[in-house]
């Protein structure tokens, strides 16, 4: 069977992510991403009412125009989780294929919600829900059939997909951690992985996010920055003015950390921001969390300044606002609040704690350092990084090479530096670049069997 990779987004930057294996007449697309960073760069983009071609001229979503070189049909598009680098070109590309989404239950409900919002294309695709541990058969020859396998990522319910084909499985790895301790969820579920690299024809073909490669030792569970967040909020509990947090909206477990300890600390949690509402309103919904007590949860920007003149009122050492804005982006509620657009008052001693990295890149960076000096002039103090990545690190790569065994590596979600110390890790275990270690760019195909 004619085995073809093409690599579409994600293979020259970090964002927009989309990936397409042809296995024989059958094609499957893994993710449809947005590089935001292309967007964050423009003053008041509304991507949704943009064209795809604006947008792919801007490199804010992949050009999938190689597709029609590949001799199949598609069959699916499966993102692998809800990250906005995977899901968010399926509002602008997705209507091009007859093809169902295909992806785990919380996932497909935020692509639910991202093609409601779309105002430029009618998106039609059938959306269907599959867990974990579930499989479904791809085209109609019967030898080819995708499975779900559980990881663990700073996104509840995200999946990699493996792709059973009669030359071996192709294992689409973005993006996890080895966590075997998550605070919600099951651990990464790497005895299917190792069954996987050993059973019928082994795996063919291993698609790598290579984010933290260069970084030794292994990525911690979030079950340490559980620990980290409350040593910091603890460190607090007799200050008696204003402390803010802030973290991915997306990272529902994060968020219910941030929640548990401010309860612990004697303070009221309320989230804040759109995306903030929007994530854990569906996490809670689908019951993969549960608050418990009183959360207040607001998005639009009249509850939200409501929500913060209930706190200036009845005083800022009862509460601890969870909002969204650790990227410093522009709109963002952190932001708004260190240009003082918003009825809550910052005072000299304030703490904001960034339960996040800075995403690095240069526009974040930008961006982050410049909210970080807003907050300093109003006499905030900073809590940095109390955080763990989503990414593996060195040995979390050396452990998934042990556990498939791949004939073929294919570094991904990274610029071309950015992918160098992944080709230098597989290197030290046998593979050869050009060889068997195949470092594309966008729009490339690569054929592994003729």
């Amino acid at each position: 069977m004619e085995i073809e990779i093409a690599t579409l987004g994600g293979y020259e930057e970090v964002g927009r992510q989309m990936t397409a294996v042809r296995a024989g007449d059958d094609i499957v697309i893994f993710d449809m991403g947005l590089n935001l960073s292309k967007v964050l760069i423009h003053d008041n983009v509304e991507t949704e009412s943009m064209h795809s071609l604006d947008l792919i001229d801007m490199g804010a979503i992949p050009d999938d125009r190689v597709m029609s070189e590949l001799e199949g049909d598609v069959q699916a598009i499966v993102p692998t989780h809800g990250h906005l680098d995977h899901i968010a070109g399926i509002p602008k590309l997705a209507h091009r294929y007859d093809a169902p989404v295909v992806g785990s239950p919380y996932t497909i409900e935020l692509v639910k919600q991202q093609i409601a919002d779309e105002g430029k294309f009618q998106v039609d695709n059938d959306l269907v829900k599959m867990k974990a541990g579930g499989t479904m058969a791809i085209g109609d020859s019967e030898q080819v059939e995708m499975e779900f396998v559980n990881v663990t990522h700073s996104i509840i319910d995200a999946i990699n997909p493996v792709l059973h084909t009669p030359e071996g499985a192709i294992v689409y790895g973005l993006d996890k951690r080895l966590d075997h301790t998550p605070v919600i969820g099951d651990p990464i579920d790497m005895d299917r992985f190792r069954e996987i690299g050993r059973q019928d024809e082994g795996v063919l073909c291993y698609i790598e996010d290579c984010t933290n490669a260069g970084r030794k030792g292994r990525t911690p569970s979030e079950s340490y920055a559980k620990k980290h967040v409350e040593d910091t909020l603890t460190s607090m509990e007799d200050y008696s003015g204003g402390i803010v947090a802030t973290t991915f909206s997306s990272h529902i477990a994060r968020v219910k950390t941030l929640v548990e300890y401010a309860r612990e600390i004697g303070r009221q949690p309320v989230l804040l921001g759109r995306s903030m509402e929007k994530y854990s309103g569906t996490a809670e919904r689908l019951d993969f969390v549960d608050f418990q007590g009183d959360v207040g949860m607001y998005g639009h920007r009249k509850s939200v300044d409501r929500a913060f003149k209930r706190i200036m009122k009845e005083g800022k050492g009862n509460f601890l606002p969870i909002v969204t804005g650790h990227q410093g982006e522009p709109r963002a509620m952190l932001t708004r609040m260190g240009r003082g657009e918003t009825p809550y008052e910052i005072d000299d001693g304030d703490k904001v704690v960034f339960s996040a990295s800075v995403i690095p890149e240069p526009t974040n960076e930008g961006q982050r350092y410049q909210s970080e000096q807003l907050l300093r002039m109003q006499g905030a103090r900073l809590y940095d990084d109390i955080h763990v990545s989503g990414h593996l690190r060195e040995e979390g790569h050396y452990e998934m090479l042990q556990a498939l065994q791949p004939q073929h590596l294919i570094p991904g979600h990274q610029t071309l530096e950015g992918r160098s110390p992944y080709v230098n890790l597989a290197t030290s275990q046998g593979y050869k670049l050009g060889r068997d270690i195949h470092v594309t760019q966008n729009g490339s195909v690569v054929q592994l069997v003729e």
